[in-house]
């Protein structure tokens, strides 16, 4: 992932399935699932080729149907049942005592202890009731104070039946953190006296989506973990200066392990304190809103850390409290254990969670970490998928699962339909961006990840894209007082190329991980023992593009013009493009699309005069971006102040062509000026 750019794709029809599939339906059944699925019959209107798999839609939209029918009928509906943080864990009441409740179905006996008792295990018993939940009530002080401070340690003591104490952290804590030298995390009652107060109201939802995916603890130059308030201060200008209008937070949800990436979560209602308090994150998400710039989180409901004081794993002292008990709640590739989808308890513990991030933080939406492990029981390791239909339907699918991400959908919708959820799949489920009443599982986007693999396999503790075009010519080649060496020239170019492409004919919305847009050097490695626990690839050196006397610059005004363009023309929300010309031997791609012409020559040296390019659009035509120009650390070979006049001289296809000049390894978009704005 390691400055890798990748796009989100669009919520549209699946291609057709790469052999016509052999499965039947008759028209009983068929008339059956239409009946059943609302809008079923868009869907397949739309893709003909999931017309034979029509009942296993019926089957997945009833089962939704199902849970929510039972949620309204035993806990109010899914509003009243995504609330439960506000019930389960520590709280306050008006009369200051403490309400606390746990779900804990394998425990013998549960109490709270911490400083406020001396840690004496068994002075503050729960009260058992029914369906495995405990409870308990603490009276104020005489003056009416908590007898829990803020700030002050707890745990929960559970008992195991056969006899076990285990201390453990609520899973609904808020707030946890590590001391320096400790193994294990301490759970810290989180109620300040005075939270933080939003100031502005969520941006709305934008017609193109240009992500910009961010990781606060490398957001500094410096070797160390930085800050909620150092991304605030230092990168949030930088974001929208470059024209992002919406940040993927990642490692935000706690996770005890540093180098995980943040995708072995330990505490699912605590964010990270590695950075700071729940108030500097909150001051982020509003700063960020007061930019315009949407805020989504790096949600993982697709596994959890399997640790155990200090997470989930065995909270009750067996392992079937959150996770399938033996091995189907284990993930062997991942090391992690795996939710029980089914669950009632399970299902009100992730829907509060995602309502929490929403309603707490102010987050405006998700992108769903892990979607394919959670489709399939074999959870796609190994798999290629080939794209026959057959594939994703049938037993091999957990259902349970894609159950829950459409509840988890259907719940973000309902509460902010303005909200966005991406899904990480990489297997290409059909329907997953499709609407629930059509049986599709409701996503918004679903992140192309093949995509950014077809320019490199960019993973932790991989070289960055710059890195694997320029490598180590970057320690001594990239000050602008140096002639360009081949390496350096190559590298730029190709750089600027790979970014636009990508973001115009990628899909629906661009993805940029940080650093990328100014060609980040070397690679991502966070500390670990196989480092010496350092962290000088665990950062981003943003002081690169402010050095005028450095070529990064270059790279990062491009980014900068690209997104301000497509904020004016909108490529990402206009259909899809129509590419004219593949040529191999020329290494020419044309498209058009939202009204501009793009013209790339991918050439190492062959540049053509009076290159006849198609186009859709009759008129005068001006360049609009040009990856040649000086600004961008091009050769500057095209006159800006040029006309080129499209005639209606049908060519690849299209009604109308023009003669242009395309340098080698120059990408140009050019603007048909006619048009209204």
């Amino acid at each position: 992932m390691a400055a890798a750019v990748a796009p989100a794709a669009p919520a549209a029809p699946a291609a057709p399935p790469a052999r016509a599939p052999q499965a039947k339906i008759s028209e009983a059944a068929l008339a059956a699932a239409l009946a059943d699925v609302p809008e079923l019959a868009r869907l397949l209107e739309m893709d003909p080729y999931l017309k034979p798999f029509a009942v296993e839609f019926q089957r997945r939209y009833k089962k939704f149907s199902e849970i929510l029918r039972n949620i309204g009928e035993n806990e109010g509906g899914i509003d009243k049942f995504s609330r439960g943080y506000e019930t389960f864990g520590i709280h306050r009441c008006a009369d200051g005592g403490l309400y606390c409740k746990e779900w804990a179905p394998g425990a013998e006996g549960v109490f709270l202890t911490g400083d406020f008792n001396g840690w004496n295990p068994f002075s503050y018993p729960y009260k058992k009731l029914d369906y495995g939940k405990w409870e308990l009530y603490i009276p104020p002080k005489l003056d009416k104070s908590v007898l829990v401070p803020h700030g002050s340690k707890v745990k929960v003591v559970i008992t195991s039946k056969s006899g076990e104490i285990l201390y453990r952290i609520s899973p609904w804590a808020k707030y946890v953190t590590r001391e320096v030298g400790n193994v294990n995390y301490d759970w810290i009652h989180w109620d300040p006296e005075y939270p933080y107060k939003f100031k502005h109201s969520r941006p709305k939802k934008p017609r193109s989506l240009r992500i910009y995916e961010s990781h606060v603890g490398i957001s500094s130059h410096e070797g160390k973990i930085a800050s909620y308030k150092h991304f605030t201060c230092n990168v949030l200008p930088r974001i929208k200066g470059l024209g992002y209008n919406c940040i993927q937070m990642m490692a935000i949800m706690e996770h005890a392990y540093y180098a995980s990436f943040g995708y072995q979560v330990t505490s699912f209602f605590a964010a990270s304190s590695r950075y700071g308090t729940p108030e500097d994150l909150k001051e982020l998400v509003d700063t960020a809103h007061s930019m315009g710039i949407i805020v989504l989180l790096d949600v993982v409901h697709s596994h959890a850390s399997k640790n155990s004081e200090d997470g989930l794993n065995m909270f009750d002292g067996t392992d079937s409290c959150f996770f399938h008990s033996g091995p189907r709640g284990t993930h062997n590739v991942w090391d992690s254990k795996l939710f029980a989808y089914s669950n009632w308890e399970v299902l009100r513990f992730l829907l509060s969670n995602i309502r929490w991030w929403l309603e707490e933080y102010c987050f405006d939406g998700f992108r769903f970490d892990g979607v394919t492990s959670m489709l399939y029981h074999d959870h796609g390791v190994g798999k290629s998928f080939s794209g026959d239909y057959s594939e994703y339907f049938g037993l091999h699918v957990d259902e349970d699962a894609l159950v829950y991400l459409m509840l988890a959908n259907h719940l973000v919708h309902t509460l902010y339909p303005d909200s966005i959820t991406i899904a990480e799949d990489v297997s290409g489920m059909p329907a997953l961006c499709s609407p629930i009443l059509q049986g599709g599982g409701g996503f918004d986007y679903r992140l192309a990840m093949a995509i950014p693999d077809k320019w490199i396999q960019a993973l932790v503790g991989d070289k960055s894209l710059a890195f694997w075009l320029m490598d180590a010519e970057m320690y001594t080649n990239m000050s602008v007082l140096a002639p360009f060496t081949p390496v350096i020239d190559r590298g730029i170019q190709l750089h600027k190329m790979i970014r636009l492409i990508t973001h115009t004919l990628g899909g629906e919305g661009y993805l940029n991980f940080m650093g990328n847009e100014f060609g980040h050097p070397e690679w991502l490695d966070f500390p670990r023992k196989g480092n010496d626990e350092s962290y000088h690839y665990a950062r981003r050196q943003f002081h690169l593009t402010d050095d005028d006397l450095l070529r990064y610059k270059f790279l990062n005004n491009f980014d900068r013009d690209m997104n301000r363009l497509e904020e004016r023309c909108g490529w990402l929300s206009a259909p899809q493009a129509h590419v004219s010309e593949k040529h191999e031997g020329n290494k020419i791609i044309a498209f058009e699309r939202a009204g501009l012409l793009f013209i790339f020559n991918f050439h190492p040296s062959k540049s053509y005069t009076d290159y006849r390019v198609g186009t859709a659009l009759p008129g005068k035509f001006k360049i609009v971006l040009d990856s040649d120009a000086a600004e961008y650390g091009g050769h500057h070979r095209l006159d800006h102040n040029t006309d080129f006049f499209s005639e209606p001289f049908g060519h690849n296809g299209r009604p109308n062509s023009l003669l242009v000049y395309i340098p080698n390894r120059v990408a140009l978009v050019l603007q048909n000026v006619d048009l209204p704005n």
